[in-house]
């Protein structure tokens, strides 16, 4: 190997190294990018039906953002921290109702059956299991209480992150065609009306993406309010937005979303929190069966297998935000492969192989040139000797 090819290997090295280290920043530059080409959407919309000139679409476009943010928080934070606190306060209570039915249900069983089933040698009197449990959690509380300033840290992270998304995203949809250029000037010169056709793809594939997410949050939100109003649980119509938020993160989100609302179910009736489940079941298989299936096979064609394992892939690598941005992430990384990798080299080489493969067929003639004008002597003589006879 030549020392100009090995100082390009160690220039390759370093860089994959650099941009290692620096990944979170990639996936919060992505994140803006992401956020305002959705915005950039909503600011085409406007510029095209309202008529209004380029920089007012973005005031509105982000006025409506903002009001919808605030809204969202005062819709669901406070109800939220108020029936978690009365959560806490009854969950004990209801674990110890729980344990005393099942010991009921054991005692009137019969009584060759009763005799298999194994007993803790405890006083009913005196046993509550919301004691154990509280005894059990207390290191684990305590361990939350000692890093409170790591939590602490860590929220005022989040927060910050969120800041320079959100900065960026503005910047970014202010003036998109000069950070455009800058990217495409990265490129060799030959190759940079490629690029830009290749951005007009990511553009339009993001795009697909957020109007598919959208409705199917949507649709999962409304499922949820309709649900949960008929089974009659308390603050309907925040936990079905906020389940269909959730629904952001496939096949996560709609998880997590069941927590909340089993929970505020509890404490109104035990048999509430079960059908709450069941609904919630019917409503994630509803969706990932039919709902996303056909918007995102409308939108973008993604496979489920693809999704579930670029999901566990970007968790493993970078974290929380590698899991949220998953989704986006895999539909550019589809549209480059697909334009970069398959069109421009695979099936360029492809073509190439073809070329040096056929061969020059040479079809002769049935005369060779030589013999055109001595035919057309032969012609001449013959018309001389008829000539000579007729006279």
């Amino acid at each position: 190997m030549k020392l100009g090819q090995i100082v390009g290997l160690l220039v390759i090295i370093i860089c994959l190294y650099i941009l290692w280290e620096i990944r979170q920043l990639l996936l919060l530059v992505f994140a803006a990018i992401v956020f305002a080409t959705s915005l950039n959407q909503l600011v085409r919309w406007l510029t095209k039906k309202l008529k209004l000139p380029r920089f007012w679409s973005v005031i509105l476009s982000l006025i409506l953002f903002f009001a919808v943010t605030i809204g969202f928080f005062f819709l669901i934070v406070p109800p939220f921290i108020a029936q978690s606190q009365e959560l806490i306060e009854l969950f004990p209570r209801a674990i110890d109702i729980w344990s005393t039915r099942i010991r009921q249900l054991i005692n009137d069983l019969p009584p060759w059956l009763n005799q298999y089933i194994p007993r803790p040698n405890i006083n009913t009197k005196i046993f509550r299991p919301s004691q154990q449990l509280i005894q059990q959690l207390q290191p684990f509380v305590q361990s939350l209480v000692g890093g409170a300033g790591v939590f602490v840290s860590n929220t005022l992270g989040m927060i910050l992150s969120f800041l320079f998304v959100l900065v960026v995203s503005i910047m970014m949809l202010a003036q998109p065609l000069a950070y455009r250029k800058i990217f495409v000037r990265l490129f060799p010169s030959f190759y940079r009306r490629r690029v830009e056709e290749i951005l007009n793809e990511c553009e339009v594939a993001l795009g697909k993406w957020v109007i598919g997410a959208i409705i199917s949050m949507t649709l999962v939100a409304l499922l949820s309010f309709v649900g949960l109003s008929i089974i009659g649980v308390r603050l309907a119509l925040a936990q079905g937005v906020l389940a269909g938020l959730l629904n952001f993160i496939p096949n996560i989100g709609p998880t997590l979303s069941v927590v909340l609302p089993m929970g505020v179910a509890l404490l109104d009736s035990p048999w509430k929190s079960l059908l709450v489940l069941i609904l919630y079941i019917f409503i994630q298989q509803l969706e990932s069966n039919f709902i996303t299936p056909y918007v995102m096979a409308q939108q973008v064609s993604l496979l489920p297998a693809i999704t579930l394992i670029s999901q566990v892939l970007f968790a493993t690598f970078f974290g929380f935000l590698g899991l949220v941005l998953a989704l986006p992430i895999t539909v550019v990384g589809k549209v480059w492969i697909k334009e970069v990798l398959i069109k421009d080299v695979l099936d360029e080489w492809e073509k190439k192989k073809e070329d040096r493969t056929t061969k020059v067929v040479i079809i002769p003639t049935d005369s060779p040139k030589e013999e055109l004008p001595v035919e057309n002597i032969n012609l001449k003589e013959d018309d001389r000797n008829i000539e000579d006879r007729e006279s």
